[in-house]
């Protein structure tokens, strides 16, 4: 872990060994130009604690560059709960506690809410221990889930994309390979079947998969065989760095847009996908919609409405990033990253 730290360029990282849980707290701040970092809470198992904190410190990076291009006043930063093996509910509930008072100790360095492995029943036990927490009703005791508001996005992300590569935005015409059907993916692949279109869903967890199939009608694919199957977008809603030099030539879609975090596994890969003629949403960008409205939240916007108007205003956003990328002959994550460096640059908008 000490060599990962000294090489990474991001603030710090803080580190807590659980012993109760044999679990790692991991709390990477990546960067604070626009504000104090806020970013997601993860809970998996990790073969390694160093992996945990590899994962936490990309994760931390990405949401950098998700707030600087939604121009909101946060910087990065990420929290990994690395398991070594799966807890029971005591346990877990009790690493939820003694993660929330070491949020506690960190003030308003850092705030958080749900990501990958967590839910907004999660986020009410930390928040019992810190006032840092995004999405909580204290007095009403209830914590809001962010997935609806990303699905919302992505699919708004989706119907940009769908515009630009088929030149039409009509989703009844495409076919959808949403690989993770959990909190986000589950509604996406529900939103997008709404709209008519054709349906393609894969997921390790058979729970999660038979509820989708159950609620929507959907057709299904195995995991090892994602890559290789036909679809019009490839719609990533697991985790991350599913795009790579051994996968991208595998693809047969014509554009990739899905709620992942850090879905390059490199970012050479993001140029692999622009020379195979495949258009990439840039996930961070994609996926902003929790972000996006409880951000806005917490800085004060509770009208349901106009956080939905926000949230659709993606597709905007991408519409202008994909003719900039255009213009310039170049892949959509260059347009991007030079959006988000423009932001970080000029600093907190006055």
């Amino acid at each position: 872990m000490k060599k990962q730290i000294e090489a990474w360029p991001g603030l710090g990282v803080l580190s807590r060994y659980d012993r109760a849980t044999e679990a790692w707290i991991l709390i990477a701040l990546h960067d604070d130009t626009l504000g104090a970092p806020a970013g997601g809470t993860r809970l998996r198992i990790y073969p390694t604690p160093e992996d945990g904190l590899r994962d936490a410190m990309r994760l931390a990076e990405g949401m950098t560059h998700k707030w600087a291009a939604l121009d909101f006043p946060f910087g990065g930063g990420k929290a990994v709960l690395a398991l070594s093996r799966e807890l029971s509910q005591p346990e877990r509930e009790s690493l939820l506690r003694r993660y929330g008072r070491t949020l506690g100790w960190l003030g308003r360095a850092f705030s958080t809410g749900e990501d990958l492995g967590t839910s907004p029943a999660d986020m009410l036990v930390v928040a019992q221990h810190t006032d840092t927490v995004h999405g909580v009703d204290r007095e009403r005791g209830v914590a809001r889930d962010p997935g609806p508001f990303t699905a919302r996005g992505v699919l708004a992300a989706i119907r940009a994309t769908v515009q630009r590569r088929f030149g039409e935005p009509d989703l009844s015409k495409r076919s959808f390979l949403v690989q993770g059907v959990g909190r986000v993916g589950g509604p996406l692949a529900g939103l997008l079947a709404e709209a008519g279109a054709r349906v393609i869903v894969s997921d390790v967890e058979e729970a999660s998969l038979r509820d989708a199939t159950r609620r929507f009608e959907c057709e299904t694919v195995l995991p090892e065989a994602v890559y290789d199957t036909p679809c019009d977008v490839y719609v990533p809603c697991a985790t991350g760095g599913t795009l790579s030099r051994e996968t991208v030539p595998r693809l047969r879609c014509a554009a990739v847009a899905g709620s992942a975090n850090n879905q390059l596994d490199r970012p050479e890969d993001g140029v692999l996908l622009h020379e195979r003629g495949i258009l990439y949403a840039p996930d961070y960008i994609a996926n902003a919609g929790g972000a996006l409205a409880f951000g806005s939240i917490h800085l004060g916007v509770t009208d349901e409405t106009e956080l939905e108007r926000r949230v659709d205003g993606l597709g905007d956003s991408l519409r202008e990033l994909f003719e900039e990328a255009a213009r310039a002959g170049e892949p959509p994550e260059v347009a991007a990253g030079r959006r988000v460096q423009r932001v970080l640059e000029r600093g907190p908008a006055r």
